[in-house]
């Protein structure tokens, strides 16, 4: 995951307003001062209500936003607040679809698909996919306390007032989701809930104390150790529900081919056929072996593949990941200036922590404040190894140096952290609060590979194999969400793919192929990278094509770096939306998207 969650809720394709591409539509400071039309000030009001309606509805959402009115309050996650939710979620959708596209200025028109994608995609998850009543990933974005602790958002006390709130809440939640899951769940299902429930009942127990205990507050100290310990017992009872069902675990946890096209039409507006996004993966794990084969040939001439990875993988950081981390993200920002790839709006810096326990199930993510805050740092997590796995695959899953760099790239820079700073700034509030994950984690992962190419670490065949397994890992998630969820692909036959054709080391692995069960759109990473590949080699040569003498549009990035630099900016500069709608500002038309 790395990211999967911004403000809370699952990342999924979203629009734009700002300046649009190729001189098209002004940016909204251009005509700030013009008088708006009747139509521009109903639409406004639109809008607005729409924001407010969803922050009063999800205010969870609304508190990792930065509206810090809502802290400490929870959504109503019952089967009744479920049923209110999809009916309100129509209600909007009903109101959007009545507005007349024709009476709206262009960034209005965008503005009017952006939210029609919001809607269409909770509903999706929500109503077509019944994840409330089947997957315990479905509210993991939901329980996540960090802001509160880590969040210098407002003093100690504060935070922790609005923790306590919390926490008091966590009791009744979990009684709505032992009430929603339905037996039986999927077996992947079921150990991902003992592990990150039970994560919580541990973390709730042993980490939150410590947290706060420089507050010199005796009965706030007792609310908290109160609120703490009903919330930890509710959520190791869970655990034990879910034990207890464990034997009854299914493996139907497949959406299908029909709901899966439905899912990357309706979250990230791709409207290509399974078959071709499958071909279009299928291709990009040919060109990252082929490319890992010619690697390797210099790194371990005379070794297999796999003798190539395990020298490569034993490369461990000597002091340690969380300090080597913060030394490449020094480096990694240096390079990005004095290489010009990308604008950094701001002088925010990312820290770097372990991950808290109950949220482990990917090796590293950021946790990156709401477009509402200011002046609050993000946090780049590292995840241990699960101390249950065997010695050898505990040392076998601590990244690598050059594994660790790629993943400070995608995480941080230019990866998540940069392209965060960018949505938060932007001045359409739409933008900041709805990221999409293909737009997301497509721009991070392809940032891993667009750094070597704009001249990080060339020359050195080891962090370059670094790069090229985790492309490689992305790719087998797109073949094994497409495998898994439409062609009857097995959990283990999906394990097996991981390790035979990503070179991921057993515990990775099997993690992998879990994963795919219950996160079926980690097809994303691959797909929006490959989406923006197409789109800067599209955007590019249109740009060449109007300038007499320019070279080609294949050209090597240093002859063509103020492009590039320029392709980064404008992409990064219209929040998160689904690709092929960026496609179709930047462009004038959506044409082929892969």
């Amino acid at each position: 995951m790395s990211l999967l969650f911004k403000a809370g809720a699952a990342l999924s394709g979203l629009l734009l307003l700002g300046v649009a591409g190729c001189g098209q539509t002004p940016p909204p400071s251009a005509s700030a001062a013009r008088p708006l039309s009747p139509a521009s000030e109903q639409w406004a009001k639109i809008t607005k209500g729409f924001i407010d309606s969803y922050l009063t509805a999800q205010p969870f959402f609304a508190a990792q936003a930065g509206r810090h009115e809502f802290d400490g309050q929870m959504p109503d996650l019952s089967a009744h607040g479920i049923k209110r939710e999809i009916a309100r979620l129509h209600d909007q959708r009903d109101q959007l679809s009545a507005v007349d596209p024709s009476t709206l200025l262009p960034n209005e028109q965008f503005d009017r698909e952006y939210l029609l994608t919001v809607v269409d995609r909770d509903l999706f998850w929500i109503e077509k996919a019944r994840y409330p009543f089947s997957n315990p990933y479905w509210y993991l974005g939901n329980l996540d306390p960090d802001m509160y602790l880590s969040r210098n958002y407002a003093p100690l006390e504060v935070r922790m007032k609005a923790y306590i709130k919390y926490a008091r809440a966590i009791p009744k939640m979990v009684a709505d989701i032992r009430e929603n899951l339905q037996s039986p769940l999927p077996k992947t299902f079921i150990e991902l809930g003992i592990d990150d429930f039970g994560g919580f009942a541990d973390f709730y127990k042993k980490d939150v104390t410590p947290i706060f205990a420089s507050v010199q507050d005796p009965d706030l100290q007792k609310q908290l150790t109160d609120a703490d310990t009903a919330a930890a017992l509710s959520m190791a009872a869970l655990k034990e529900y879910l034990i207890s069902i464990r034997a009854k675990g299914t493996d139907n946890f497949a959406l299908g081919k029909d709901l899966f096209a439905q899912m990357i039409q309706q979250t990230e507006r791709v409207n290509v056929p399974i078959e071709q996004i499958e071909a279009a993966g299928r291709a990009d794990l040919e060109r990252n072996t082929a490319a890992l084969k010619a690697q390797c040939a210099a790194y371990l001439p005379k070794g297999s593949i796999q003798a190539c990875i395990a020298k490569e993988s034993a490369d461990k950081p000597k002091d340690g990941t969380l300090a080597r981390a913060r030394e490449q993200l020094v480096m990694l920002k240096e390079f990005i200036q004095k290489n010009k790839v990308v604008t950094i709006p701001s002088s925010e810096e990312a820290l770097v922590a372990e991950a808290p326990p109950y949220n482990r199930s990917n090796a590293a993510f950021i946790q990156v404040p709401g477009p509402y805050d200011h002046g609050v740092a993000s946090v780049y997590n590292i995840a241990p190894p699960d101390p249950k796995w065997s010695k050898a695959e505990q040392a076998a899953y601590i990244p690598s140096e050059a594994t660790l760099l790629s993943t400070s790239v995608h995480e941080v820079w230019p990866g998540h952290f940069l392209q965060f700073m960018h949505s938060n700034a932007n001045p359409d509030k739409l933008e900041g609060l709805w990221v999409g994950y293909a737009y997301a984690e497509g721009w991070a992962h392809y940032c891993e590979e667009m750094m070597y190419e704009m001249g990080l670490e060339q020359g050195n065949p080891e962090m370059r194999i670094g790069q090229i397994t985790d492309a490689l890992l992305r790719d087998v998630r797109l073949l094994s969400a497409i495998g898994m969820h439409t062609h009857g692909m097995t959990v283990a036959q999906s394990e097996k793919m991981f390790k035979e054709q990503a070179y991921q080391d057993p515990g990775n692995a099997r993690q992998q192929a879990a994963r795919g069960t219950f996160d079926p759109a980690y097809l994303n990473y691959t797909l929006g990278k490959l989406m923006i590949r197409k789109l800067r080699t599209d955007w590019i040569a249109k740009r060449l094509a109007a300038t007499p003498g320019a070279p080609a549009a294949s050209a090597a990035p240093a002859q063509n770096q103020a492009l590039w630099h320029d392709f980064h900016d404008e992409f990064l500069s219209h929040g998160g939306p689904p690709i092929p709608l960026l496609r179709k500002l930047m462009l004038g038309e959506e044409g082929s998207v892969l």
